[in-house]
């Protein structure tokens, strides 16, 4: 039995890195996926990789009224209500806290803090009773990490909102929880903007300092996703799973 069959799962910020690996492991395992995203072509190439009926849309959660009306469209294509929420969606944006501007702070806040807490406000009405909400954290919330302060800041404040958003929730049996990820393989490390040199002596210094002596692959991190969305893990409510290579804890 496919532990997600029949169930409908919502991944924003699926077009690439882990949120695809994620999308394209719930497909597997019996979901029909929709995934969000702010660019159309890579959104178009993501559900052509993740198959088996996906669908994509084009949702900024910088921009709230984008969300409930992805969520309204989710739910009238496949005609039944939303069973896995995967709030992944998010921006990494670093620098020195002296060249910080307060353009930099609010894009950063904006998408990976607010936009979390509305992209679960707004699914309230199309969830099903008994859904599982996953927030997408980071092992470096709860480390002391030089020129990612407002990054790892709005980290910190998702495993907060987990807390409290499942205490309101319980009447529902709406469990949220957060996945905190360690060291990963994922374009997010292009995207900043450094060379390629750059890229590749940021990642020798997290290998260096990860235990296991390796970054993650984004599948890896998609099966502690998938044990979140199951019912193999209907037990944990307002909790964090860690999976990070050692990377806080040793």
């Amino acid at each position: 039995m496919k532990k997600l069959a029949n169930k409908i799962a919502v991944i924003t910020g699926g077009n690439s890195g882990i949120g695809l690996a994620t999308a394209k492991l719930f497909a597997e395992e019996g979901a029909k996926v929709a995934i969000t995203g702010r660019d159309p072509l890579t959104l178009n190439n993501a559900v052509n990789n993740i198959g088996k009926d996906a669908t994509g849309l084009i949702a900024d959660v910088e921009h709230i009224d984008s969300i409930e009306a992805a969520y309204q469209q989710i739910t009238t294509q496949f005609s039944q209500k939303i069973d896995v929420l995967v709030v992944n969606a998010a921006a990494y944006i670093t620098g020195p806290l002296a060249n910080y501007t307060e353009a930099m702070f609010d894009q950063t806040s904006d998408i990976n803090f607010k936009g979390a807490f509305f992209s679960v406000q707004l699914a309230l009405p199309y969830l099903n009773d008994g859904a599982s909400i996953i927030l997408t954290g980071s092992t470096g919330a709860e480390k002391g990490n030089g020129k990612g302060a407002a990054y790892y800041a709005t980290k910190a404040a998702i495993r907060s909102l987990a807390r409290s958003f499942s205490a309101e929730l319980l009447d529902h049996g709406i469990r949220v929880n957060v996945l905190s990820p360690g060291p990963t393989e994922t374009p997010a490390f292009e995207r900043t903007g450094a060379s390629p040199e750059q890229v590749s002596k940021i990642k020798e210094t997290l290998i260096a300092h990860t235990p296991a002596k390796r970054l993650a692959q984004p599948e890896e991190i998609a099966q502690a996703f998938l044990y979140l969305a199951s019912d193999d893990s209907k037990y944990m409510i307002g909790a964090e799973l860690l999976i990070d290579g050692g990377y806080r804890t040793l």
